[in-house]
């Protein structure tokens, strides 16, 4: 069963229990009880008419707007706009929801749908990182303020996935400025992946990146220092492999420096 259909069902089941200007592609203004609106709107979601239940959900507010059922539809409503791919719809609904009424019992699943509305939209490497980052962010709040709940679970996962993102950013930047032969700015990223993402899968990388930095840069006992962390954390790696060969080149060992940032960091994560 995929995510979406996992909300549909928590969000319908929560709906079923409870028992100006007109929206885009709209229609006309015609007063109706709260419990019509709110019931039309549940049964376009369930025929999956997403932008007629939106519509229908939003018009519970634009005519209650007060009503316990008015908070309900805001929640709805903000899902229902994710179904849509209308993800900047969604955030803005749920965080007005939560602006409003921050201690509701739905606020767990809220504070998840915008953090997934940010998740669903990352991207490459090779793009723009921001929506990464404000995934990151959100899931961290999810795990943070609803630690025991399956949300939490679930954005824990989806945090494995943001790092390694940021983490392949950094690197890309950092393999940009290694071609240019801007070696400072090459190793802050390096050393940005291993200090903030030891955890990921590009650090082996990013400590050969670091050896092959510190040799142009004539910091030898640096070089050899973070090929002798690679190697000691990750022996079979390939990148330890390139690294050993290029110290070899230059009859060099790797070898440990205990002064070395790089030492303390990996005695602190390992």
């Amino acid at each position: 069963m995929t995510l979406r259909s996992k909300l549909l069902i928590a969000l319908l089941a929560s709906a079923l229990s409870a028992c100006g200007a007109a929206p885009e592609g709209g229609f006309d203004y015609v007063e109706r009880p709260v419990e019509e609106i709110y019931m039309s709107a549940v049964d376009e979601l369930e025929r999956r008419n997403y932008i007629r239940a939106s519509q229908e959900f939003d018009e519970v507010e634009r005519q209650h707007p007060y009503s316990l059922w008015a908070r309900r539809a805001m929640v709805m409503s903000a899902y229902t706009y994710y179904l849509q791919n209308k993800y900047d719809e969604a955030v803005a609904t749920g965080r007005r929801f939560l602006a409003l009424y921050p201690g509701n019992t739905q606020a767990d699943y809220v504070h998840y749908l915008i953090a997934i509305s940010y998740y669903e939209r990352i991207s490459d490497v090779k793009h723009d990182q921001r929506t990464t980052e404000l995934a990151q962010v959100t899931l961290l709040d999810v795990v943070r303020r609803f630690p025991d709940s399956d949300y939490a679970k679930d954005a824990v996962i989806k945090l494995d996935v943001t790092m390694n993102n940021l983490a392949g950013k950094e690197m890309d930047v950092g393999r940009f400025y290694l071609k240019r032969g801007d070696y400072g700015a090459a190793a802050s990223r390096f050393k940005n992946v291993v200090r903030n993402y030891s955890m990921t899968l590009h650090v082996e990388e990013a400590l050969h990146r670091l050896t092959e930095v510190y040799l142009s840069l004539g910091i030898v006992w640096e070089a050899q220092n973070a090929a002798a962390v690679l190697g000691y954390n990750y022996p079979d790696s390939d990148w330890y492999r390139d690294s050993y060969r290029i110290l070899r080149q230059r009859d060099l060992e790797p070898a440990e420096a205990e002064s070395s940032w790089l030492t303390r960091t990996f005695n602190k994560v390992f």
